[in-house]
């Protein structure tokens, strides 16, 4: 089967199936297929995988097998042949401040094995992948740039905001996000809108005395409401956000709810357009260029997004094979402002976006002020400035997106930082609402756990520099999100207070004077491993500068005394992604430089 391109040149619809499935040598390989659904004809269309992430593990992926299905129809439809498979996924949601979060970013890495496995093994010629939770979309994006086979990706789309009916006390008008009476004052009963980073800032409250026992169940009660991916600009839809910006995903894939018509219709395109795209002998790597990437990061800076999008994107583009570093997130940052007030810095949730028009008005914004790349390919075949084409702007009167010249801030919140603390880097998300500097004393904790009851307990204080080490992507191993401690600190009050820095990482939903992906980590002893107690710390977001103020003689002695720790899982899934994982300022990547 295939299609003439021009007069000289033809593609074959069939490159991966054919081998696998024609000619009597391949009779036993139909035979399979026979059960599973294939009829005669099929064997003539291209073979289309259908790379489904759902589980019950989260709600963020409890919809995604009816997605998959609607992708199927899409695929056939398009006269291809569809196969649904399956992949993993895990719940950062649930494992967060807890050992198992140790597997998150590990999840990202074997969700891409695996659908590079069956889409290799299955001869697949091209794939549609569906994700709802944090690493399902890098880890397909990965896989998408590996293999180099016709690809599109669909959001599982975000969740419904969580609604709470309180009668609130005037004592407790901080208690719940959102709240803006003041002590002394009778409050009538409201409605709240919750999410997952309610609930961890309500431990925070609880453990202050803010928050009553029935509160915090009634709070973690109704958080989630159903399926979707966790409701702000926290990892997934930011991830989502800047796969729609590099042109992998259909046009406002990024922006629906994860319940609704609008989603189904996305799915069934996405299957009809892998098949265009074999048509149009169009690849993933056609359309992920260095411009692509660039364009990615610009919408995430635009909307306010999690510091994760610097390590996933950095771990696809080493699949792309594309030159992309940490210092590109700096460059562009210069130019490009924060305009989206989402959160978790910020007042609205994604549901709230995706009612003004989703991310289209912005990106047209952004291409209409030359911030945006418009000649970068997208799966439709057409150019990304082509897909913005009547893109209507944002309905008059919202408040969710500002003007470009009205920012809430006018560069990047995503700070890179480098320093003798951080020689190689390392990543805070400063919004500016924390300030641009910040000083303070160093309070040391080996691990997310002891540095959390601190933060509960009371040990930490005002004017505090929190330092978790031995949470990098060799050390935990898995570099661990730190979401349970920033929330706490947010519950607690301390938000303005203190700061935070870690070889580990952030959830898309923390916020503060937060910097992490701090390189190299404290496992390969990085400077982070001879920080005391007591150590001054200045942080200068305006100089990008990260400094731990001791004598360079007084540091070296330190490196002499410092001795390796012995591994923490010397078999096992952990044990392989920390003997070939890189540092958190190349993507934590595990395919790199592979000795064979």
């Amino acid at each position: 089967m295939k299609k003439k391109l021009s007069a000289n040149k033809e593609i074959n619809l069939r490159p991966f199936s054919g081998p696998l499935l024609d000619g009597p040598h391949r009779a036993a390989a139909r035979s399979m297929l026979y059960p599973v659904g294939f009829t005669e004809e099929d064997f003539k269309k291209p073979l289309i995988g259908i790379a489904s992430t759902w589980s019950n593990v989260t709600p963020c992926n409890m919809h995604i097998d009816k997605l998959a299905l609607e992708a199927e129809q899409g695929a056939n439809a398009g006269g291809g042949k569809a196969i649904v498979f399956n992949t993993i996924t895990v719940s950062d949601g649930i494992s967060n401040g807890n050992e198992g979060m140790k597997y998150s970013l590990v999840s990202r890495e074997v969700i891409a094995d695996s659908i590079e496995t069956v889409v290799g093994c299955g001869g697949m010629d091209g794939y549609v992948a569906i994700g709802g939770c944090d690493k399902n979309m890098p880890g397909a994006m990965i896989a998408m740039a590996r293999m180099n086979r016709p690809a599109v990706f669909v959001y599982g789309g975000t969740i419904l905001p969580g609604c709470l009916t309180i009668e609130r006390r005037a004592e407790d008008c901080d208690a719940l996000p959102s709240d803006a009476g003041r002590a002394g004052t009778p409050l009538p009963a409201a409605t709240k809108e919750l999410d997952i980073v309610s609930v961890f800032e309500a431990i925070g409250q609880h453990a202050a005395g803010k928050v009553s026992d029935e509160e915090l169940h009634a709070v973690e009660s109704c958080a989630i409401p159903g399926p979707g991916s966790c409701g702000g600009m926290y990892t997934a839809n930011t991830m989502a956000s800047a796969i729609e910006a590099l042109g992998m995903s259909l046009p406002n894939s990024s922006a629906q709810n994860a319940i609704s018509p609008a989603k189904l219709d996305d799915c069934r395109r996405a299957g009809a357009a892998v098949v265009e795209m074999l048509r149009l002998g169009l690849k993933p790597r056609d359309i992920l260029t260095k411009k692509a990437f660039e364009n990615a990061i610009t919408v995430v800076i635009a909307l306010g997004g999690s510091t994760n999008a610097v390590l996933h994107l950095l771990a696809i583009a080493s699949a792309a094979n594309v030159k992309l570093t940490i210092d590109d997130f700096t460059r562009i940052g210069k130019r490009v402002p924060v305009v989206a007030d989402l959160k978790p810095s910020g007042k609205y949730s994604m549901s709230a976006l995706v009612a003004i028009g989703g991310i289209r008005p912005l990106m047209k914004t952004l291409l209409d002020a030359g911030l945006l790349h418009g000649d970068t390919l997208t799966v439709t075949g057409q150019t990304m400035a082509q897909t913005l084409e009547g893109v209507a702007p944002y309905p008059n009167g919202q408040q969710i997106i500002r003007p470009l010249d009205n920012p809430i801030k006018k560069d990047s919140h995503l700070v890179i930082f480098y320093g003798n603390l951080a020689p190689e880097g390392a990543v805070g998300k400063i919004t500016g609402k924390e300030g641009s500097r910040f000083e303070g004393k160093a309070i040391v904790f080996e691990g997310e756990e002891k540095a959390l009851k601190a933060i509960l307990d009371g040990t930490v204080k005002a004017g505090h520099v929190i330092v978790i080490r031995s949470e990098g992507p060799k050390g935990g191993p898995g570099m661990r999100e730190m979401l349970a401690p920033t929330s706490a600190i947010m519950g607690k009050g301390l938000g303005k207070d203190v700061a935070l820095l870690t070889d580990g990482r952030f959830s898309g939903g923390s916020h503060g004077f937060v910097v992490g992906h701090v390189t190299p980590e404290s496992y390969v002893g990085g400077p982070i491993a001879l920080v005391k107690n007591g150590d001054k710390i200045i942080f200068d977001s305006v100089k990008r500068t990260l400094t731990l103020d001791v004598p360079a003689k007084e540091l070296a002695r330190r490196k002499k005394a410092w001795k390796k720790p012995a591994p923490r899982y010397p078999r096992g899934v952990l044990a392989k992604f920390a003997a070939h994982v890189t540092s958190a300022s190349e993507g934590a990547v595990t395919d790199r430089d592979l000795k064979l």
